[in-house]
């Protein structure tokens, strides 16, 4: 694989004024975390995309999308306690690794939820988005790329994707959570016990913590 130089890959910035747009006429909100100089560049090396992406764009301009009163993090060039999306997925650095990864987190949300780019590793749409869901504990094909994914998000589509993960109040929670935690739920929805989440216990808890729980009862599911 050629490495590219970050002035290469950023030298068409064109894919973030649309999704800026969109932030700003968010319906459920959105905030459009800061991100240093250094790090965007450094995010974006590590990925070894361009800023026509709106992957690229989001790794370059933004430290991280926080949509609908924070329960969906999406992520870019990283943020104070939000990591980037090269720190999610272990490329510190293009020159370590010849190859792709066989799928690339770019977003998460407060129940453990993941979204992933499909790189063949996951089995379900190489080259879309697929869902590791908390209720379920399998990746679900979305059938849509990152760009799409995104835009939708940006368009409100959090309300009807999580309809049935809410509960009554859970914007006041979601709010109070700092950025790399996550709601621990008892009992936890992928149960049957749990499959309420307005009589569920609640508590906060590292994001990363929640997701290494979730992984390990998915392994445990004959």
């Amino acid at each position: 694989m050629e490495i590219r130089d970050v002035e290469t890959l950023a030298a068409v910035n064109d894919a973030w004024p649309l999704l800026s747009d969109l932030a700003v006429s968010c319906p459920v909100g959105a905030l459009v975390l800061p991100v240093s100089g250094e790090r965007a560049s450094l995010t974006l090396y590590s990925l070894q995309v361009t800023t026509r992406s709106a992957l690229g764009g989001l790794a370059y301009n933004t430290g991280g999308l926080i949509v609908d009163h924070g329960w969906l993090r999406i992520l870019g060039g990283g943020h104070s306690h939000l990591h980037s999306l090269a720190e999610a997925n272990g490329l510190a650095d293009a020159t370590n690794s010849s190859t792709s990864p066989g799928f690339l987190v770019v977003a998460e949300d407060i129940l453990g939820g993941r979204f992933a780019i499909d790189g063949g590793a996951l089995g379900v749409e190489p080259g879309k988005i697929c869902y590791f869901g908390p209720d379920t504990l399998e990746w679900t094909g979305l059938g849509i790329g990152h760009g799409h994914f995104v835009e939708q998000m940006l368009s409100g589509a959090t309300v009807e994707f999580y309809a049935e993960l809410r509960w009554a109040g859970w914007e006041a929670e979601a709010e109070a959570l700092a950025l790399d935690q996550g709601l621990s739920v008892y009992p936890p929805p992928f149960t049957v016990e749990g499959q309420d989440l307005h009589t569920a216990t609640r508590a906060p808890v590292p994001h990363s913590e929640l997701v290494g729980f979730l992984d390990e009862a998915a392994l445990q599911i004959p």
